[in-house]
Protein backbone atom coordinates (compact mmCIF):
# COMPACT_ATOMS: atom_id res chain seq x y z
CA UNK A 1 0.00 0.00 0.00
CA UNK A 2 1.49 3.57 -0.60
CA UNK A 3 2.30 5.95 1.49
CA UNK A 4 -0.88 8.22 0.49
CA UNK A 5 -3.42 5.53 1.14
CA UNK A 6 -1.99 4.70 4.29
CA UNK A 7 -1.87 8.69 5.16
CA UNK A 8 -5.71 8.63 4.08
CA UNK A 9 -6.20 5.71 6.80
CA UNK A 10 -4.89 7.73 9.03
CA UNK A 11 -7.10 10.33 8.67
CA UNK A 12 -9.39 8.02 9.18
CA UNK A 13 -8.23 7.42 12.37
CA UNK A 14 -7.72 11.21 13.41
CA UNK A 15 -10.83 12.59 12.26
CA UNK A 16 -12.82 9.98 15.14
CA UNK A 17 -14.68 12.67 17.59
CA UNK A 18 -12.21 11.03 20.03
CA UNK A 19 -9.11 11.45 18.32
CA UNK A 20 -9.78 15.05 17.57
CA UNK A 21 -11.14 15.63 21.31
CA UNK A 22 -7.73 14.97 22.59
CA UNK A 23 -5.86 16.50 19.65
CA UNK A 24 -7.85 19.86 20.70
CA UNK A 25 -7.00 19.03 24.58
CA UNK A 26 -3.27 18.33 23.95
CA UNK A 27 -2.80 21.95 22.06
CA UNK A 28 -4.80 23.49 24.50
CA UNK A 29 -2.30 21.83 27.88
CA UNK A 30 0.30 21.94 25.67
CA UNK A 31 0.43 25.63 24.76
CA UNK A 32 0.01 26.38 28.88
CA UNK A 33 2.59 24.58 29.30
CA UNK A 34 4.68 25.95 27.04
CA UNK A 35 4.28 29.64 27.98
CA UNK A 36 5.41 28.77 31.72
CA UNK A 37 8.98 29.83 31.53
CA UNK A 38 11.08 26.91 32.17
CA UNK A 39 8.75 24.06 32.08
CA UNK A 40 9.04 22.71 28.60
CA UNK A 41 7.58 19.99 26.54
CA UNK A 42 9.30 17.19 27.82
CA UNK A 43 8.05 18.48 31.15
CA UNK A 44 4.78 19.14 30.13
CA UNK A 45 4.69 15.17 28.40
CA UNK A 46 6.67 13.48 31.27
CA UNK A 47 3.70 15.20 33.95
CA UNK A 48 0.55 13.82 31.27
CA UNK A 49 1.60 10.17 30.98
CA UNK A 50 0.60 8.82 34.10
CA UNK A 51 -2.52 10.45 33.52
CA UNK A 52 -2.87 9.19 30.19
CA UNK A 53 -2.15 5.96 31.69
CA UNK A 54 -4.69 6.15 34.79
CA UNK A 55 -7.64 7.34 32.22
CA UNK A 56 -7.18 3.92 30.64
CA UNK A 57 -6.71 5.67 26.93
CA UNK A 58 -6.15 3.72 24.12
CA UNK A 59 -2.62 3.31 22.07
CA UNK A 60 -3.45 5.93 19.81
CA UNK A 61 -5.41 8.46 22.00
CA UNK A 62 -3.21 8.53 24.25
CA UNK A 63 -0.14 9.24 21.66
CA UNK A 64 -2.60 11.61 19.93
CA UNK A 65 -2.69 13.70 23.27
CA UNK A 66 0.76 13.73 23.97
CA UNK A 67 2.39 15.02 20.41
CA UNK A 68 -0.77 17.48 20.58
CA UNK A 69 0.87 18.53 23.79
CA UNK A 70 4.66 18.53 22.58
CA UNK A 71 3.57 20.76 19.08
CA UNK A 72 1.33 22.94 21.93
CA UNK A 73 4.56 23.16 24.38
CA UNK A 74 6.66 24.28 21.23
CA UNK A 75 3.97 26.61 20.07
CA UNK A 76 3.70 27.98 23.17
CA UNK A 77 7.11 28.61 24.45
CA UNK A 78 7.10 31.95 22.16
CA UNK A 79 4.67 33.76 24.55
CA UNK A 80 7.33 33.78 27.72
CA UNK A 81 10.26 35.03 25.42
CA UNK A 82 8.43 37.58 23.39
CA UNK A 83 6.38 39.42 26.46
CA UNK A 84 8.90 38.79 29.01
CA UNK A 85 11.95 38.25 27.72
CA UNK A 86 12.44 34.98 29.31
CA UNK A 87 12.14 31.64 26.96
CA UNK A 88 9.69 29.19 27.50
CA UNK A 89 12.22 26.81 26.97
CA UNK A 90 15.94 26.50 25.40
CA UNK A 91 15.09 26.68 21.76
CA UNK A 92 12.77 29.99 22.40
CA UNK A 93 15.50 31.55 23.13
CA UNK A 94 16.20 33.04 19.90
CA UNK A 95 12.80 34.57 19.72
CA UNK A 96 13.31 36.67 22.28
CA UNK A 97 16.38 38.69 19.88
CA UNK A 98 13.76 40.48 18.07
CA UNK A 99 9.74 39.32 19.63
CA UNK A 100 11.05 41.06 22.91
CA UNK A 101 11.79 43.94 21.01
CA UNK A 102 8.99 44.09 19.02
CA UNK A 103 6.72 43.85 22.00
CA UNK A 104 8.54 46.85 23.31
CA UNK A 105 7.33 49.12 20.44
CA UNK A 106 3.97 48.15 21.14
CA UNK A 107 3.42 45.48 18.54
CA UNK A 108 3.15 42.57 21.01
CA UNK A 109 0.45 40.60 19.45
CA UNK A 110 2.01 41.09 15.80
CA UNK A 111 4.94 39.21 17.39
CA UNK A 112 2.94 36.58 19.39
CA UNK A 113 0.92 36.06 15.75
CA UNK A 114 3.49 36.01 13.31
CA UNK A 115 5.42 33.13 15.82
CA UNK A 116 2.00 31.15 15.47
CA UNK A 117 2.26 31.16 11.96
CA UNK A 118 5.58 30.53 11.49
CA UNK A 119 5.04 27.74 13.84
CA UNK A 120 2.54 26.17 12.04
CA UNK A 121 4.45 26.24 8.72
CA UNK A 122 7.36 24.92 10.21
CA UNK A 123 5.41 22.21 11.91
CA UNK A 124 3.55 21.54 8.85
CA UNK A 125 6.80 20.95 6.15
CA UNK A 126 8.05 18.89 9.11
CA UNK A 127 5.31 16.94 8.96
CA UNK A 128 5.14 16.62 5.05
CA UNK A 129 9.28 15.40 5.56
CA UNK A 130 7.85 12.93 7.61
CA UNK A 131 5.56 11.28 5.93
CA UNK A 132 8.06 11.27 3.34
CA UNK A 133 11.12 10.49 4.95
CA UNK A 134 9.90 7.70 7.77
CA UNK A 135 8.53 5.33 5.64
CA UNK A 136 11.69 5.17 3.55
CA UNK A 137 13.92 4.87 6.48
CA UNK A 138 12.28 2.02 8.02
CA UNK A 139 12.19 0.14 5.08
CA UNK A 140 16.11 0.83 5.17
CA UNK A 141 16.11 -0.19 8.88
CA UNK A 142 14.70 -3.38 7.81
CA UNK A 143 18.30 -4.62 6.84
CA UNK A 144 19.66 -4.25 10.55
CA UNK A 145 20.65 -7.16 12.62
CA UNK A 146 21.83 -7.53 15.95
CA UNK A 147 25.25 -6.24 15.35
CA UNK A 148 23.79 -3.42 13.34
CA UNK A 149 21.36 -2.54 15.63
CA UNK A 150 23.59 -2.43 18.71
CA UNK A 151 25.95 -0.50 16.52
CA UNK A 152 22.99 2.06 16.45
CA UNK A 153 22.49 2.25 19.92
CA UNK A 154 25.77 3.24 20.46
CA UNK A 155 25.32 5.92 18.10
CA UNK A 156 22.26 7.28 19.56
CA UNK A 157 24.29 7.41 22.86
CA UNK A 158 27.80 9.42 21.02
CA UNK A 159 25.79 11.89 19.41
CA UNK A 160 23.42 12.73 22.45
CA UNK A 161 25.10 15.27 23.67
CA UNK A 162 25.02 17.09 20.01
CA UNK A 163 27.06 20.20 19.72
CA UNK A 164 25.31 22.14 21.98
CA UNK A 165 26.06 19.78 24.61
CA UNK A 166 28.83 21.52 27.35
CA UNK A 167 30.72 18.34 28.12
CA UNK A 168 30.75 15.43 26.63
CA UNK A 169 31.71 13.70 29.20
CA UNK A 170 28.82 14.74 31.90
CA UNK A 171 26.78 13.12 29.04
CA UNK A 172 28.68 9.90 28.74
CA UNK A 173 28.37 9.48 32.24
CA UNK A 174 25.05 9.81 32.50
CA UNK A 175 24.24 7.86 29.56
CA UNK A 176 25.76 5.31 32.03
CA UNK A 177 24.19 5.75 35.44
CA UNK A 178 20.71 5.20 32.93
CA UNK A 179 22.08 1.79 31.51
CA UNK A 180 23.06 0.65 35.12
CA UNK A 181 19.73 1.43 36.31
CA UNK A 182 18.61 -0.68 33.52
CA UNK A 183 20.31 -3.34 34.67
CA UNK A 184 18.09 -3.62 37.93
CA UNK A 185 15.82 -6.54 38.13
CA UNK A 186 15.91 -9.98 36.94
CA UNK A 187 18.01 -10.77 33.87
CA UNK A 188 15.47 -12.46 31.49
CA UNK A 189 18.42 -14.58 29.60
CA UNK A 190 19.40 -16.45 32.71
CA UNK A 191 16.72 -15.57 35.68
CA UNK A 192 19.26 -14.42 37.81
CA UNK A 193 18.54 -11.18 40.23
CA UNK A 194 20.67 -8.16 39.55
CA UNK A 195 20.85 -5.51 42.39
CA UNK A 196 17.36 -6.41 43.63
CA UNK A 197 18.64 -6.69 47.20
CA UNK A 198 15.69 -9.10 47.55
CA UNK A 199 13.60 -6.45 47.32
CA UNK A 200 10.15 -7.91 45.26
CA UNK A 201 9.60 -4.31 43.84
CA UNK A 202 12.63 -4.18 42.14
CA UNK A 203 12.03 -7.90 40.90
CA UNK A 204 10.72 -6.00 37.38
CA UNK A 205 13.18 -3.67 37.30
CA UNK A 206 12.93 0.64 37.82
CA UNK A 207 9.52 1.70 36.04
CA UNK A 208 10.85 4.36 33.41
CA UNK A 209 7.79 6.16 33.69
CA UNK A 210 8.21 6.85 37.36
CA UNK A 211 12.16 7.94 36.67
CA UNK A 212 11.10 10.42 33.95
CA UNK A 213 8.10 12.06 36.12
CA UNK A 214 10.55 12.41 38.54
CA UNK A 215 14.27 13.72 36.36
CA UNK A 216 11.67 15.80 34.22
CA UNK A 217 8.48 16.98 35.70
CA UNK A 218 9.98 17.31 40.22
CA UNK A 219 13.13 18.24 39.26
CA UNK A 220 11.96 20.94 36.70
CA UNK A 221 9.24 21.87 40.13
CA UNK A 222 11.62 22.31 42.12
CA UNK A 223 13.82 24.48 39.63
CA UNK A 224 10.58 26.30 38.88
CA UNK A 225 10.25 27.28 42.68
CA UNK A 226 13.50 28.27 43.10
CA UNK A 227 13.72 30.86 40.33
CA UNK A 228 10.71 32.24 39.96
CA UNK A 229 8.69 32.04 43.78
CA UNK A 230 6.73 34.29 45.06
CA UNK A 231 4.57 36.53 42.92
CA UNK A 232 3.44 36.08 39.26
CA UNK A 233 5.63 37.36 36.21
CA UNK A 234 5.27 41.23 35.03
CA UNK A 235 4.65 41.37 31.17
CA UNK A 236 4.39 43.51 27.86
CA UNK A 237 0.75 44.88 27.69
CA UNK A 238 -0.35 43.01 24.35
CA UNK A 239 -2.24 45.63 22.03
CA UNK A 240 -5.20 45.19 19.11
CA UNK A 241 -3.94 43.00 16.47
CA UNK A 242 -2.54 44.92 13.08
CA UNK A 243 -1.37 42.25 11.04
CA UNK A 244 -1.81 42.53 7.50
CA UNK A 245 -1.40 39.93 4.35
CA UNK A 246 1.80 42.42 3.18
CA UNK A 247 3.28 41.18 6.66
CA UNK A 248 2.78 37.63 5.92
CA UNK A 249 4.15 37.12 2.75
CA UNK A 250 7.02 39.20 3.73
CA UNK A 251 7.93 36.61 6.83
CA UNK A 252 7.00 33.43 4.75
CA UNK A 253 10.58 33.35 3.48
CA UNK A 254 12.40 33.21 6.87
CA UNK A 255 9.51 30.64 7.61
CA UNK A 256 9.71 28.31 5.39
CA UNK A 257 13.80 28.10 5.26
CA UNK A 258 13.92 28.08 8.47
CA UNK A 259 11.42 24.91 8.54
CA UNK A 260 13.16 23.17 6.48
CA UNK A 261 16.50 24.10 8.42
CA UNK A 262 14.81 22.82 11.84
CA UNK A 263 13.55 19.60 9.74
CA UNK A 264 17.22 18.26 9.14
CA UNK A 265 18.44 19.56 12.61
CA UNK A 266 15.36 17.05 13.98
CA UNK A 267 16.51 14.72 12.07
CA UNK A 268 20.14 14.82 12.76
CA UNK A 269 20.52 12.83 15.90
CA UNK A 270 21.92 15.17 18.87
CA UNK A 271 20.82 17.94 17.30
CA UNK A 272 17.37 19.29 18.46
CA UNK A 273 16.03 21.90 18.19
CA UNK A 274 17.77 24.19 19.74
CA UNK A 275 19.96 24.02 16.98
CA UNK A 276 17.41 24.03 14.34
CA UNK A 277 16.22 27.37 16.02
CA UNK A 278 19.85 28.89 16.45
CA UNK A 279 20.93 27.60 12.92
CA UNK A 280 17.58 29.23 11.40
CA UNK A 281 17.76 32.72 13.09
CA UNK A 282 21.67 32.71 11.78
CA UNK A 283 21.48 32.09 8.36
CA UNK A 284 18.34 34.03 8.02
CA UNK A 285 20.10 37.08 9.52
CA UNK A 286 22.91 36.55 7.04
CA UNK A 287 20.45 36.71 4.17
CA UNK A 288 17.98 39.24 5.30
CA UNK A 289 19.28 41.84 7.23
CA UNK A 290 20.68 43.82 4.68
CA UNK A 291 19.62 47.02 6.87
CA UNK A 292 20.66 46.21 10.42
CA UNK A 293 17.30 45.91 11.68
CA UNK A 294 17.77 41.95 12.98
CA UNK A 295 17.73 42.47 17.26
CA UNK A 296 15.72 45.34 16.89
CA UNK A 297 12.28 44.10 16.04
CA UNK A 298 12.39 42.56 13.02
CA UNK A 299 9.43 40.11 12.27
CA UNK A 300 11.57 37.89 10.41
CA UNK A 301 13.81 37.22 13.58
CA UNK A 302 10.90 36.26 14.79
CA UNK A 303 9.66 33.90 12.32
CA UNK A 304 12.52 32.03 11.47
CA UNK A 305 13.82 30.46 14.70
CA UNK A 306 9.89 29.89 15.27
CA UNK A 307 10.02 27.98 12.29
CA UNK A 308 13.11 26.36 12.76
CA UNK A 309 12.25 24.55 16.63
CA UNK A 310 8.98 23.59 15.51
CA UNK A 311 10.53 22.03 12.48
CA UNK A 312 12.66 20.17 14.15
CA UNK A 313 10.07 19.26 16.98
CA UNK A 314 8.34 17.41 14.64
CA UNK A 315 11.91 16.13 12.63
CA UNK A 316 13.18 14.40 15.83
CA UNK A 317 10.23 12.02 15.59
CA UNK A 318 11.57 10.37 12.79
CA UNK A 319 14.13 8.62 13.90
CA UNK A 320 12.08 8.11 17.34
CA UNK A 321 9.19 6.05 14.90
CA UNK A 322 11.52 4.42 12.37
CA UNK A 323 14.42 3.31 14.33
CA UNK A 324 13.66 3.69 18.08
CA UNK A 325 16.29 5.78 18.58
CA UNK A 326 14.86 9.35 20.02
CA UNK A 327 16.10 12.35 18.50
CA UNK A 328 14.91 14.73 21.45
CA UNK A 329 14.38 15.05 24.90
CA UNK A 330 10.92 14.91 24.62
CA UNK A 331 10.80 11.94 22.15
CA UNK A 332 12.91 10.12 24.12
CA UNK A 333 9.80 10.94 26.74
CA UNK A 334 7.29 9.49 24.22
CA UNK A 335 9.18 6.55 22.96
CA UNK A 336 9.05 5.56 26.92
CA UNK A 337 5.46 5.90 26.34
CA UNK A 338 5.38 3.33 23.40
CA UNK A 339 7.29 0.82 25.45
CA UNK A 340 5.38 1.08 28.16
CA UNK A 341 2.35 0.21 25.65
CA UNK A 342 4.31 -3.09 24.51
CA UNK A 343 4.56 -1.13 21.14
CA UNK A 344 8.42 -1.22 19.89
CA UNK A 345 8.98 1.79 17.94
CA UNK A 346 11.26 0.55 14.86
CA UNK A 347 10.99 -0.51 11.18
CA UNK A 348 8.12 -2.93 11.85
CA UNK A 349 5.90 -0.32 13.65
CA UNK A 350 4.85 0.76 10.32
CA UNK A 351 3.96 -2.57 9.49
CA UNK A 352 2.39 -3.92 12.52
CA UNK A 353 0.93 -0.79 13.93
CA UNK A 354 0.21 1.05 10.45
CA UNK A 355 -3.15 2.52 11.96
CA UNK A 356 -1.40 3.82 14.82
CA UNK A 357 1.67 5.59 13.69
CA UNK A 358 0.00 6.59 10.51
CA UNK A 359 -3.30 7.87 12.85
CA UNK A 360 -0.72 10.05 15.00
CA UNK A 361 1.03 11.87 11.47
CA UNK A 362 -2.84 12.32 10.96
CA UNK A 363 -3.59 13.88 13.85
CA UNK A 364 0.44 15.91 13.66
CA UNK A 365 -1.81 17.72 10.80
CA UNK A 366 -4.90 18.71 12.56
CA UNK A 367 -3.29 19.57 16.03
CA UNK A 368 -0.98 22.18 14.05
CA UNK A 369 -4.12 23.25 12.31
CA UNK A 370 -5.83 23.70 15.77
CA UNK A 371 -2.64 25.41 17.53
CA UNK A 372 -3.13 27.99 14.58
CA UNK A 373 -6.75 28.72 15.20
CA UNK A 374 -6.21 28.35 19.20
CA UNK A 375 -3.19 30.53 19.27
CA UNK A 376 -4.31 33.76 17.85
CA UNK A 377 -7.71 34.69 19.12
CA UNK A 378 -6.95 32.74 22.35
CA UNK A 379 -3.62 34.41 22.67
CA UNK A 380 -4.89 36.41 25.86
CA UNK A 381 -6.39 33.39 27.37
CA UNK A 382 -2.76 31.89 27.53
CA UNK A 383 -1.24 34.97 28.71
CA UNK A 384 -2.97 35.32 31.97
CA UNK A 385 -1.42 32.14 32.87
CA UNK A 386 2.02 34.00 33.52
CA UNK A 387 0.48 36.09 35.97
CA UNK A 388 -0.67 33.38 38.18
CA UNK A 389 2.04 33.13 41.29
CA UNK A 390 4.03 29.88 41.06
CA UNK A 391 2.98 29.15 44.64
CA UNK A 392 -0.70 28.22 43.42
CA UNK A 393 0.32 26.92 40.26
CA UNK A 394 2.85 24.40 40.87
CA UNK A 395 1.12 22.43 44.26
CA UNK A 396 -1.65 21.94 41.46
CA UNK A 397 0.97 20.54 38.71
CA UNK A 398 2.83 18.23 41.39
CA UNK A 399 -0.25 16.89 42.42
CA UNK A 400 -1.18 16.02 39.23
CA UNK A 401 1.98 13.93 38.79
CA UNK A 402 1.83 12.41 41.73
CA UNK A 403 -1.98 11.26 41.47
CA UNK A 404 -1.06 9.96 38.07
CA UNK A 405 1.56 7.97 39.35
CA UNK A 406 -0.06 6.62 42.04
CA UNK A 407 -3.15 5.69 39.85
CA UNK A 408 -0.97 3.16 37.83
CA UNK A 409 0.52 1.16 40.30
CA UNK A 410 -1.75 1.65 43.49
CA UNK A 411 2.36 1.81 44.77
CA UNK A 412 3.30 4.35 47.65
CA UNK A 413 6.78 2.97 47.01
CA UNK A 414 6.76 4.57 43.68
CA UNK A 415 5.67 7.56 45.15
CA UNK A 416 8.72 7.66 47.06
CA UNK A 417 10.91 6.37 43.90
CA UNK A 418 9.69 9.44 41.72
CA UNK A 419 10.52 11.68 44.92
CA UNK A 420 14.14 10.34 44.83
CA UNK A 421 14.60 10.15 41.43
CA UNK A 422 13.04 14.43 41.81
CA UNK A 423 15.74 14.97 43.97
CA UNK A 424 18.10 13.56 41.91
CA UNK A 425 17.84 14.81 38.90
CA UNK A 426 17.43 18.78 40.96
CA UNK A 427 21.07 17.85 42.26
CA UNK A 428 22.30 16.11 38.70
CA UNK A 429 21.06 19.72 36.98
CA UNK A 430 23.27 21.66 39.81
CA UNK A 431 26.48 20.22 38.89
CA UNK A 432 25.33 20.01 35.03
CA UNK A 433 24.91 16.60 34.55
CA UNK A 434 21.86 16.28 31.60
CA UNK A 435 18.90 14.50 32.68
CA UNK A 436 18.19 12.37 28.99
CA UNK A 437 21.31 10.20 28.58
CA UNK A 438 19.94 8.72 31.91
CA UNK A 439 16.14 8.61 30.27
CA UNK A 440 18.20 7.00 27.59
CA UNK A 441 20.20 4.54 29.18
CA UNK A 442 17.28 3.06 30.61
CA UNK A 443 15.13 2.95 27.33
CA UNK A 444 17.83 1.65 24.82
CA UNK A 445 19.60 -0.49 27.59
CA UNK A 446 17.68 -3.64 27.21
CA UNK A 447 17.45 -3.23 23.48
CA UNK A 448 20.68 -2.56 23.76
CA UNK A 449 22.14 -5.72 26.05
CA UNK A 450 19.73 -8.23 24.33
CA UNK A 451 20.94 -7.20 20.63
CA UNK A 452 24.88 -7.64 22.02
CA UNK A 453 23.85 -11.20 23.01
CA UNK A 454 22.48 -11.99 20.21
CA UNK A 455 24.63 -10.99 18.22
CA UNK A 456 27.49 -12.82 20.09
CA UNK A 457 25.56 -16.21 20.10
CA UNK A 458 25.49 -16.17 16.45
CA UNK A 459 28.87 -15.55 15.99
CA UNK A 460 29.36 -18.14 18.87
CA UNK A 461 31.16 -15.19 21.18
CA UNK A 462 33.23 -13.58 18.06
CA UNK A 463 33.43 -10.19 19.47
CA UNK A 464 34.25 -9.33 16.11
CA UNK A 465 31.09 -9.61 14.78
CA UNK A 466 30.43 -5.96 15.81
CA UNK A 467 32.46 -4.70 13.06
CA UNK A 468 32.16 -7.05 10.24
CA UNK A 469 29.67 -5.95 8.20
CA UNK A 470 29.50 -2.54 5.92
CA UNK A 471 26.37 -0.98 7.32
CA UNK A 472 27.74 -1.75 11.17
CA UNK A 473 31.31 0.18 10.36
CA UNK A 474 29.55 2.89 8.83
CA UNK A 475 27.27 3.35 11.84
CA UNK A 476 30.62 3.13 13.78
CA UNK A 477 32.61 5.48 12.13
CA UNK A 478 29.59 8.29 12.62
CA UNK A 479 29.70 7.38 16.49
CA UNK A 480 33.34 8.42 16.82
CA UNK A 481 32.93 11.78 14.58
CA UNK A 482 29.58 11.87 16.78
CA UNK A 483 32.19 11.85 19.89
CA UNK A 484 34.82 14.06 18.35
CA UNK A 485 33.49 16.70 16.60
CA UNK A 486 31.64 18.38 19.52
CA UNK A 487 35.06 18.65 20.90
CA UNK A 488 36.04 20.57 17.77
CA UNK A 489 33.04 22.46 16.73
CA UNK A 490 31.16 22.55 19.98
CA UNK A 491 33.37 25.48 20.95
CA UNK A 492 32.40 27.67 18.42
CA UNK A 493 28.72 27.14 18.35
CA UNK A 494 28.68 27.20 22.06
CA UNK A 495 30.33 30.28 22.04
CA UNK A 496 28.12 31.75 19.42
CA UNK A 497 24.56 30.39 21.33
CA UNK A 498 26.27 32.05 24.54
CA UNK A 499 26.29 35.69 23.01
CA UNK A 500 22.84 35.52 21.45
CA UNK A 501 22.16 34.51 25.17
CA UNK A 502 23.90 37.87 26.15
CA UNK A 503 22.10 39.53 23.36
CA UNK A 504 18.90 38.72 24.76
CA UNK A 505 19.52 39.43 28.61
CA UNK A 506 20.83 43.02 26.88
CA UNK A 507 17.36 43.62 24.95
Amino acid sequence: MDTMSLLMQGFAVALTPESIMFAVIGAILGTLIGALPGLGPANGVAILIPLAFSLGLSPTSSLILLTSVYAGAMYGGRISSILLNIPGDEPAMMTCLDGYPMALKGKAAEALAISAIASFIGSLIATIGLVILAPILAKFALKFGPSEYFALFALAFATLGGITGKNQFKTLMAAAIGLMIATIGIDISTGVQRFTYNTLELFEGVDFIIAIVGLFAISELLFFLERHAGDGLKQVAINKLKLTPRDIIRVLPASIRGAVLGFVAGVLPGAGASLGSFISYTLEKKVSDKDGTFGKGDPRGVAAPEAGNNGAASGALVPMLTLGVPGSGTTAVLLAMLISLNISPGPMLFQQNADLVWGVIAAMFIGNLVLLLLNIPMVGIFVKLLSIPPKYLMPVVTLIASVGIYSVSHSPLDLYFMVGFGVLGYIFRKVDIPLVPIILGMLLGPEMEKSLRHALVLSDGDWSVLLNSGLSMGLWTVAVLGLILPVIVGPIVRAKMKRSKEAVKDV
